[in-house]
């Protein structure tokens, strides 16, 4: 059984990535990345972070099939691309399951749960201590 994809079908998905959160809406379209209004290209300026956001299609060959739009908050532009990420493979899990086993086999659906681990009282930083002298 084929199923057949209309226009006005939308999937979403949330990624998450350090402090930064995104909010992924997939449509059928031409390959458009809009993130917070404004073209991919513009709001990521590295290469690197438009390559990441590339991933997921890249890897369930994918590519120019869906429009993405992206709203993202918090973080900086290297977190929101990896939360980015992380909701476009999201979505696409939504949009066919059988897309799953490639996207975890490159590691795109597992959250990164690295953080950055907060100062302690009493300490300089979160593991640093002052310094201590005995004699």
């Amino acid at each position: 059984m084929t199923e057949k994809k209309s226009k006005t079908t939308r999937y979403c998905a949330t990624g998450r990535r350090k402090r930064a959160i995104a909010r992924v809406t997939l449509t059928v379209g031409t390959g458009a990345i809009v993130v917070n209004g404004r073209p991919s290209d513009e709001y990521f300026p590295r290469p690197a972070w438009r390559l990441d956001l590339a991933l997921p299609f890249r890897t369930s060959e994918t590519v120019g099939q869906y429009d993405v739009f992206v709203n993202v908050c918090g973080g900086g532009l290297s977190g929101q691309a990896g939360a980015t990420r992380h909701g476009i493979s999201r979505a696409l899990i939504a949009v066919s399951p059988d897309l799953r086993p490639s996207l975890k086999k490159e590691g795109l659906v597992t959250r990164d749960s690295r953080e950055k681990e907060r100062k302690k009282y009493g300490q300089k930083g979160a593991r640093k201590r002052f310094q201590w002298t005995k004699r």
